[in-house]
């Protein structure tokens, strides 16, 4: 290959890069148009307000439908799609999760002794998104902020069970070995029958979790992680109820609905 054509092969990949950019960038500023002042737009209005001409505006707007970030109104005009209104959603039931459960991770701490862990699902299993330690214990367990978690774990074993797109959590499991794959397939099955999960994240750690769920189901898991000397992984442990009533207290605050209410049936 000759100096010229490698030169002319970098200019097209940075002509295509900026494209890609600017591309990104337009879409941005058309979704940015929406407000409560204007719930709905036209690709006219597109194209007068971001300075495009109508043709480009058009095909951006029709675009953008095609992925269901907007949808065609009967008059012609454009509104946030289903899409937008999913991820929106979303993202305002994580903010508000991870807003409301301070309070209750820190009661839960000075309860039980341990550190509390809030995880969200992340794009193939839960993301540890908040942590609160037991600074009085002599034996201090924590997980780090941002820490993707393992399948095997009891916080991925309480999203596997009750994640809303179970075929995505199939395909996850399918990439495990047979014999650990079906082990797991069981332990998920026995989390939907109880409403809940202990078991050893680690050697000698054990971790005790619960779904928390808002109106649009699971949100988040939330679990005390302490050493297996003094967290006990059994169904009657105190610490079991605490972190249960906890995970509902939350799922009331956000607007969901705990089930199955398991603990709540044994006690009766």
């Amino acid at each position: 290959m000759t100096r010229s054509t490698r030169s002319s092969d970098a200019v097209r990949t940075d002509r295509g890069d900026q494209a890609d950019i600017q591309a990104v960038s337009r879409v941005s500023q058309i979704l940015s148009l929406f407000d409560t002042a204007t719930p709905e737009v036209t690709a006219a209005e597109v194209a007068e307000r971001l300075g495009l001409n109508r043709t480009t505006a058009y095909r951006y707007c029709t675009s953008l439908a095609a992925a269901g970030l907007l949808e065609r109104t009967a008059e012609g005009g454009y509104v946030p799609g289903a899409l937008l209104l999913q991820l929106g959603a979303f993202a305002i039931g994580h903010r508000r999760v991870v807003n409301l459960a301070p309070r209750h991770m820190q009661a839960l701490s000075r309860a039980t002794r341990c550190s509390v862990v809030l995880s969200l699902w992340g794009l193939t299993g839960p993301v540890v998104s908040r942590v609160e330690e037991n600074p009085s214990a002599v034996v201090v367990v924590s997980v780090r902020v941002g820490s993707h978690l393992p399948l095997d774990t009891a916080q991925s074993r309480i999203f596997l069970a009750y994640h809303a797109d179970q075929l995505s959590m199939e395909r996850l499991m399918a990439n495990l070995p047979h014999e650990a794959r079906e082990e797991l397939r069981t332990d998920v099955e026995r989390v939907r029958a109880v409403g809940h999960c202990s078991a050893m994240s680690t050697p000698g750690v054990v971790a005790v979790a619960a779904p928390v769920f808002d109106e649009y189901g699971i949100c988040a898991s939330i679990a005390v992680v302490g050493p297996d000397n003094t967290l006990s992984m059994s169904d009657d442990a105190p610490e079991l109820r605490v972190v249960v009533d906890t995970a509902r207290e939350l799922t009331r605050e956000l607007g969901g609905h705990y089930r199955p209410d398991d603990l709540g049936r044994q006690a009766g």
